[in-house]
C-alpha cells in the first residue's frame, strides 16, 4: 500500500522545475538559455504535422494547443533554438474577423509545444482560430466557450471516449464524431499505450516500451498525426483526464505494474506527465512538477451542469489484494484504501456540497459499479476497479445518498465495452436506493473490432441486477442534457481493423430531473 506524500523528492522536482524559469505559451524563455528567438524560421516541411486542439474552456476563454513538430515521431525535427509563434482567434471560420491574436515562444525543454490561454472572450460562443511560424500556417480549429456560471442554458451537447491503442484499430469513431454537434468532448483515459511495438496487428507503435520523455514524445506524435483524432480536436474542445496506459498499466500511486524501484517509477511518471501535459490542452495550473500534475478539476456550465473530473490514478492505495480480478479480500473495506487520495476526495466533497447545479457529473476513468464477474454465490470483482477500494466507493455513494447532490452522473472508460449502471451504496441488496447513474463508454479501438454479444449481456444483468446494459463494440458516447432530463445515445463502429467503419445507434438511455436510474428508450 502507497499513501506516502511524495516530499522528500519534491525538493529534487522543485529545483529543477525551478530552473525552468518560463511561461508556457508566453513570451519568457528558460532564464538560462542564451539560445536567440527565432522570429521568422524557414521550414522545408509543415511543421504543423500535428494539427492543432483546445481544451479546458471557461465562460471567458480556453486553452489553444499545437506543436511544431516537422519530423514528429523522430524527436520533432526541430533544432534547440525557441520559435515564435503567432496566434489568432477569430468570431468566423474564414478567420477575417479577428478579435485576439498575440505571439507565445515554443522552446525546447517543452517539445516545442505551445500553450495558449486567450482571456475575455464572450461567453457560451463559437471561435475558430490558427497559429503561423515563418512562412507556415496551421489548419483553423474551432472551439467554444462555457455559458456563465449564473446564466441559464437550455442544452448541453457532448460526448466522451477513452482507450484508442492504435496498433488495434482506425480511429474512426473520431471521424464521425467530428460530424457530430457538440459543445464538448471528454476524453476518460488510455490517450496512448505504452506497450512496445507488435507485428501483425492493425497498425504498429514505433519503438519499444516507454521509458524516456522522448520515448513518450514519439508516441503521442504517432497518435496525434491520424487524421480522425485531428479532425476530432480541431471540431471541438476537449476535456481531458489520464489513465493508466499513458504511463503504465494498472499502476498505482508511485508502484508501478511491475513493481520498478520507487525512484526509478518515478522518474519515469515524470516523463509521462510532462510529455501528456505538452500534448494535451490544458491549462498552466496543470503544469507538472516532476511526477506530480494538477488534474483534477471542476467546470461549470451555467446554471445547467457541474463535472468534476477525477484522477484516479495519482494518489491511488497500491491494489489491496494484487492486481487482476478475484474474490474480495478483507482490505477493500479499508478505510484507509483510497483511489482518490485525501485532499482530492475533500476537495469532490466540497465541491458537490457548493455546486447547486441541476446536474452534478464525475468524468473519470475506472468502473464505480461493484460487478459480478462470476456466476453464482461465489464473487470476483476487479482489484484496479472502484470495487477493489469498497471504503472509497461506499464514502462517495453514502455523500450522494445523505447531501444529495442533484442528479449525480458518472461517466467512466476503461474497460473496452459499454455499460450503464444504478448505483446504489449497497449493490448486494436489491432493495437499496439507486443513488446516481454510470454512464461506461466502450474503447475508440482497444480490443479490436469488439462483438455485439447479447447472451453475454443477458448473464451479466442476470447476476448484477444493477446493470441496464453491456455490449462490446467499439464506439463512443453521445450526450445531450437539459434541465429536465438527460439522453445518452451509445454510437458503435461496425469495425476498426478497417478504416471504413460505419456508425449507428447501439442503444439509447434517459434520465430524468430527479429520479435516479437510467430508462431504455
Amino acid at each position: 500500500m502507497s499513501q506516502k506524500p511524495l516530499h522528500l523528492l519534491d525538493a529534487v522536482w522543485r529545483g529543477q522545475r525551478d530552473r525552468r524559469a518560463f511561461l508556457v505559451g508566453g513570451a519568457a524563455i528558460l532564464a538560462s538559455s542564451a539560445l536567440r528567438v527565432q522570429a521568422r524560421p524557414r521550414w522545408d516541411t509543415d511543421p504543423f504535422t500535428l494539427g492543432v486542439a483546445s481544451g479546458d474552456p471557461s465562460a471567458d476563454g480556453v486553452v489553444l494547443w499545437t506543436r511544431l513538430a516537422p519530423d514528429p515521431t523522430a524527436g520533432g525535427g526541430m533544432p534547440p533554438q525557441p520559435v515564435e509563434v503567432r496566434w489568432e482567434v477569430a468570431e468566423d471560420d474564414a478567420m477575417r474577423r479577428i478579435v485576439k491574436q498575440g505571439k507565445a515562444t515554443a522552446v525546447a525543454e517543452w517539445g516545442h509545444t505551445v500553450h495558449v490561454e486567450p482571456e475575455r472572450l464572450e461567453a457560451n460562443r463559437e471561435y475558430w482560430y490558427r497559429f503561423q511560424a515563418g512562412g507556415a500556417t496551421s489548419r483553423i480549429g474551432r472551439t467554444r466557450t462555457l455559458p456563465k456560471a449564473q446564466d441559464d442554458v437550455s442544452r448541453l451537447r457532448f460526448a466522451f471516449a477513452s482507450c484508442q491503442h492504435y496498433e488495434t484499430g482506425f480511429f474512426t469513431a473520431y471521424r464521425h464524431m467530428a460530424t457530430e454537434d457538440l459543445d464538448l468532448v471528454f476524453h476518460l483515459g488510455d490517450y496512448i499505450y505504452e506497450g512496445p511495438g507488435r507485428d501483425n496487428l492493425t497498425r504498429r507503435h514505433k519503438g519499444l516500451e516507454l521509458a524516456s520523455l522522448e520515448d513518450y514524445r514519439n508516441r503521442y506524435a504517432q497518435y496525434r498525426l491520424d487524421p480522425d483524432l485531428q479532425a476530432a480536436h480541431a471540431a471541438f474542445p476537449f476535456i481531458v483526464t489520464p489513465d493508466d496506459h499513458e504511463v503504465d498499466n494498472n499502476y498505482a500511486g508511485d508502484i508501478s505494474e511491475q513493481d520498478t524501484p520507487r525512484d526509478e517509477f518515478l522518474a519515469r511518471r515524470a516523463a509521462a506527465y510532462q510529455a501528456y501535459y505538452e500534448h494535451m490542452p490544458l491549462r498552466r495550473r496543470s503544469l507538472p512538477s516532476g511526477p506530480t500534475i494538477q488534474l483534477y478539476r471542476q467546470f461549470t456550465y451555467g446554471k445547467l451542469a457541474s463535472f468534476f473530473v477525477l484522477d484516479t490514478r495519482q494518489y491511488r492505495s497500491n491494489q489491496p489484494c494484487g492486481d487482476g480480478s478475484k474474490a474480495p479480500c478483507p482490505e477493500v473495506a479499508d478505510p484507509e484504501t483510497s483511489l482518490l487520495g485525501v485532499g482530492q476526495e475533500k476537495w469532490l466533497f466540497d465541491g458537490l456540497s457548493r455546486s447547486g447545479r441541476r446536474w452534478n457529473v464525475l468524468p473519470q476513468q475506472v468502473m464505480m459499479a461493484r460487478v459480478d464477474q462470476l456466476p453464482g454465490p461465489d464473487e470476483r470483482v476487479s482489484m484496479d476497479q472502484w470495487s477493489g477500494y469498497d471504503a472509497d466507493r461506499t464514502r462517495i455513494l453514502e455523500f450522494l445518498a445523505t447531501r444529495r447532490a442533484a442528479n449525480p452522473v458518472v461517466l467512466t472508460g476503461d474497460i473496452h465495452t459499454n455499460w450503464v449502471n444504478d448505483l446504489k451504496v449497497d449493490f448486494k441488496k436489491a432493495e437499496s436506493p439507486v443513488v446516481a447513474t454510470e454512464f461506461v463508454g466502450t474503447s475508440i479501438t482497444s480490443g479490436g473490432d469488439g462483438v455485439d454479444f447479447p447472451a453475454r449481456m443477458k448473464d451479466v444483468m442476470g447476476e448484477n441486477p444493477f446493470v441496464k446494459f453491456y455490449n462490446s463494440q467499439r464506439g463512443y458516447v453521445s450526450c445531450s442534457v437539459t434541465p429536465g432530463a438527460w439522453h445518452a445515445d451509445y454510437q458503435i463502429v461496425s469495425h476498426v481493423t478497417k478504416p471504413d467503419g460505419e456508425r449507428s445507434t447501439r442503444a439509447s438511455f434517459r434520465i430524468r430531473d430527479g429520479r435516479p436510474g437510467a430508462e431504455r428508450l
